[in-house]
């Protein structure tokens, strides 16, 4: 346990470069100790005052006696990070694994156990302990902020975007939560499409949906555009979750925004279809991407769980989107958990370090590492509006993660079960939910 004290100093703390505010290092940049070229992190010392980073101190260049009559925690060179920011999930899905299993991994059998299990059991009780069960895991992982998307059709989304609200306002204190609409894209061209998008703006929610190839694509995407800026609403689409090279929709999707002029943001999530494309047809599409300012999230781990799924036979691909070439076209990328233990993923705990973990393996986010950290602190903070989360900066609340791992082969080799999570300069409570408190549901 750490100091129970709102005023300390963490010494010899190892930051990722990428991670670090520059312009809050006392008393320059050039005086900061990088740690293997490999690794790129900095050793600073962190003085954390009334839940907040007062000074990035590079070890071992200022006088502790500057600093007297504080308490000192020496990290011995283990690794601190920002709480995560998690901007792609299904919180509304979670949870169902044990009463609902996919019969064989395929999208199609998700598709349709998750439609008959919604029918069966989603009441506003069912949906609200299932989301808050992932929230607490979500919160004693050491994530800050987290987007989910709803399922929002019908009386469903009635339900389930009450559920949200209430939630939203119950744990205001330890996660900001963003909710967006997921309907299939045609659902906006009826009044009560319209209507759903009355009510995202009256949350403050975003606009979303899944992009399907059909012939009404361009009408659908019309549609909910102007539904977006008419209520001054971002955006966020399911697009191209296939490995079908025909499925061009998040190229349509940065077409409208072009020819819309739609000056919110927009993410595109899953885009897995660019990964086996022709490269002419790759070029095009990054480059209206850049353009119309899309970010993208990958989702490796329900991606590599769904895609290319067959019977007794080995999969063939990876099912994951062109992270680097998207990231070398200068467009932001972050990666996410996507769904948790239902029957698109029948895996997961809320834990964004496990997600960082296999997006490095499975998308070699590594040799060289670069900046590949901010694809789940700095970037979907930045994507989601949340300019003082995923980094550490003076100023900003000490909402920090503190491992004992070093470098990256030590934080990626162990689960880090042992990790520290601090809100505003305090160590909280890391203990995770019982599965034991949705027996009942799950036998129901």
């Amino acid at each position: 346990m750490l100091p129970s004290t709102s005023n300390l100093l963490l010494k010899n703390a190892r930051v990722p470069l990428s991670l670090l505010e520059m312009k809050s290092i006392a008393p320059s940049a050039s005086t900061v100790a990088t740690t293997g070229s490999e690794n790129n992190f900095c050793l600073v010392d962190l003085e954390i005052a009334a839940g907040t980073i007062a000074q990035i101190i590079p070890t071992n260049t200022q006088p502790l006696s500057q600093l007297r009559d504080i308490p000192v925690v020496d990290l011995q060179g283990g690794l601190v990070w920002p709480c995560f920011v998690d901007m792609h999930t299904h919180l509304d899905k979670g949870h169902i694994w044990e009463r609902s299993p996919n019969p064989d991994g395929t999208f199609a059998s998700a598709l349709e156990t998750v439609r008959a299990d919604a029918e069966k059991h989603w009441n506003a009780e069912d949906v609200y302990r299932r989301m808050q069960f992932g929230l607490k895991c979500s919160y004693a992982h050491g994530t800050k902020a987290i987007r989910t998307h709803i399922d929002s059709a019908g009386e469903q989304g009635t339900v389930s975007l009450a559920v949200f609200e209430a939630l939203q306002a119950e744990w205001s204190d330890r996660l900001i939560l963003q909710a967006v609409s997921l309907v299939s894209l045609d659902y906006y061209l009826t009044p009560t499409g319209e209507k759903l998008a009355d009510r995202i703006a009256q949350i403050g929610g975003i606009l979303g949906g899944v992009a399907y190839m059909n012939p009404d694509l361009d009408k659908q995407l019309d549609r909910v555009f102007s539904l977006a800026q008419e209520r001054g609403l971002n955006l966020d689409f399911h697009t191209d979750e296939t490995d079908d090279p025909e499925s061009v929709t998040l190229r349509e999707v940065a077409k409208t925004a072009i020819s819309h002029k739609f000056s919110g943001q927009i993410i595109c999530g899953h885009c897995c279809s660019l990964a086996v494309q022709p490269p002419d047809l790759v070029t095009e599409t990054l480059t209206l991407v850049k353009q119309a300012n899309i970010g993208i999230v990958s989702l490796p781990m329900c991606n590599l769980y769904l895609q290319d799924r067959q019977s007794g036979r080995t999969p063939r691909w990876r099912g994951v989107t062109l992270v680097h070439e998207l990231k070398a076209a200068g467009i932001p990328v972050t990666v996410a958990s996507d769904n948790c233990r239902d029957p698109f993923y029948g895996f997961g705990d809320h834990d964004v370090l496990e997600v960082f973990n296999m997006s490095v393996r499975i998308a070699h986010l590594d040799r060289p590492w670069e900046d590949w950290p901010r694809t789940v602190t700095t970037t979907p903070a930045d994507l989601m509006g949340l300019p003082n989360l995923g980094k550490i900066a003076v100023g900003v609340p000490a909402d920090l993660i503190l491992f004992k791992a070093r470098n990256f082969s030590e934080l990626l080799s162990r689960s880090q079960r042992d990790r520290t999570v601090w809100r505003q300069g305090k160590e909280i409570d890391t203990t995770l939910p019982d599965y034991r408190e949705l027996d009942d549901l799950l036998a129901s």
